[in-house]
């Protein structure tokens, strides 16, 4: 790790201890408590409901936090997971150092580190999603070579009072600045306490989605985040979002990720990007095009796109979300730069290198080296989603497509450069299958398709048999055909899901 990425590192343990979180040991934590006068150790596990939860230690010595940090603690399993019985539900909570940061939020200097589940064996819990996007991503690696990484682009709204002065104007409210964009301070902030989490953050800004109603202003932003190894990025999803609603509370607004707000405008996606990396070599480019590994993986993906959203679009207003003629996919199709398709191939910087030296020509020194930037983009999953196991299947179909022969002509019978719903390629349209339209479909499609994931043991079959009975619980089938033109009755399921995930 160069000096300047310690130096410049937000998170305070790796400027105190001089090391990248992922060399972070037991003795390094113990070490930045003693000289930073910690009094406080929270560990941090996510539930099925998506949401960081917390176990509070009070540290009372040296001793007492070594064996914190040695042994973890017991919790009820049966009030985190619906598929573990009370009858035997003790777990353990193991935290894993590499994710310890310092809590922003609380009075007395605290610690937080994210955890593991472990069963009464001492063994990883295997239901657990954290764990299941660990062993894809083991198996990814050990099958390829390479590192699977991604990032995830974070949508969200910010409801406060209405302000009459510098109004935003209704659905134009993409990169926005202050004073029309009023809560660009809450994003300014979020994205310096996540960065100091330990989130490797790309960017933040003001998203198209902005309306008023008589007394209340909605206001849509972005938190988008820089590719890192599977487990590190949906790891600094769940602190971004638990950060962002920390600071929602403290300003007195309320935040949602919910895919839909109301109807007729911009709903909130969780779009994902990944790219394979092999010895720091992004491989989805070759001799400047997107390279035969990169469409595989595309067609692995495609080839189970309508099962996915079981793990990614998991209440009924996710399929409000996914409507056509919005920014929002419905067939099963990819393209370039095409934000109707299912996936995105978006602009990359191949063949683009020279823009800095002619827009600073005095610069003699500002020409970069030849960068690879190029991704592909999952545009359909939204907030509802469990990203480790939405992950989990990015990682598992991306494999599919590299094993299978005729995935290069499945990418190319998919692959399309129009907007395809436009009447003169109807014939095209036609040709594509539809993604679920609820999630009670959702649920058909991974009945159909669960082998995919259940291979090579990634996927319990106890999880996706659990999965497909909570998705057909919602009895959904056609919901939004019979909520067509009904806006009250979408406001009170909008208010119902508002603080999903």
């Amino acid at each position: 790790m160069k000096d300047s990425e310690i130096s410049m590192n937000p998170n305070e343990l790796v400027q105190f201890l001089k090391k990248p979180s992922s060399q972070f040991t037991k003795d390094d934590i113990i070490q930045f408590c003693e000289e930073n006068g910690v009094e406080m150790v929270n560990f941090r596990y996510v539930a099925e409901d998506g949401r960081l939860k917390t176990l509070n230690f009070v540290i009372n010595s040296k001793e007492h936090l070594d064996s914190i940090l040695s042994t973890g603690e017991r919790v009820d399993g049966s009030s985190l997971f619906s598929f573990i019985g009370a009858g035997s539900s003790d777990l353990y909570v193991i935290p894993r150092y590499k994710t310890a940061f310092v809590n922003p939020f609380t009075s007395v200097p605290t610690i937080d580190i994210l955890c593991s589940f472990y069963t009464n064996e001492g063994k990883p819990l295997e239901s657990s999603p954290e764990y299941v996007l660990r062993k894809a991503h083991d198996l990814f690696k050990k099958e390829t070579g390479c590192t699977f990484k991604a990032l995830a682009e974070l949508e969200y709204y910010v409801i406060s009072d209405r302000e009459e002065a510098f109004p935003g104007v209704d659905q134009k409210g993409y990169h926005a600045s202050e004073p029309f964009a009023k809560c660009e301070v809450l994003r300014r902030e979020a994205l310096v306490l996540i960065a100091k989490a330990g989130g490797k953050i790309k960017y933040g800004h003001a998203e198209v989605g902005c309306f008023m109603t008589e007394d209340k202003l909605f206001e849509q932003h972005e938190i988008e985040f820089l590719p890192v190894p599977a487990e590190e990025a949906v790891d600094q999803l769940v602190i971004a979002k638990w950060i962002v609603r920390m600071l929602g509370y403290q300003y007195g607004v309320d935040i949602s990720f919910a895919p839909k707000i109301t109807v007729g405008k911009a709903g909130s996606g969780l779009h994902f990007h990944m790219l394979a990396e092999k010895d720091g070599c992004n491989l989805m480019i070759e001799n400047g095009k997107l390279s035969p590994m990169a469409r595989k993986m595309i067609a692995g993906i495609l080839d189970v796109a309508d099962a996915l959203t079981a793990f990614g679009n998991t209440i009924p207003t996710s399929y409000l979300r996914l409507v056509p003629h919005q920014e929002a996919p419905t067939n099963i199709c990819w393209g370039d730069r095409n934000r109707s398709v299912v996936i995105r191939v978006p602009l990359g910087w191949s063949g683009a290198q020279h823009m800095i030296s002619d827009a600073n020509p005095h610069d003699c020194n500002c020409q970069p080296e030849s960068v690879n930037k190029q991704t592909f983009e999952f545009r359909v999953p939204d907030c509802s989603a469990d990203p480790y196991l939405l992950v989990a299947g990015f990682i598992i179909s991306s494999l599919n497509g590299l094993k299978s022969k005729d995935s290069l002509e499945v990418a190319e019978k998919l692959y399309v450069d129009v907007n395809i719903f436009k009447p003169e390629f109807k014939e095209k349209l036609a040709t594509l299958k539809q993604l679920p339209a609820s999630c009670f479909e959702s649920a058909e499609a991974l009945e159909a398709k669960r082998t995919a994931f259940e291979e090579n043991g990634i996927f319990p079959k106890g999880m996706i048999d659990s999965r497909i009975n909570s998705l057909k619980a919602f009895n959904d089938k056609g919901l939004s055909e019979k909520l067509y033109g009904k806006n009250d009755e979408i406001a009170k399921l909008v208010q119902q899901y508002l603080h999903v995930g």
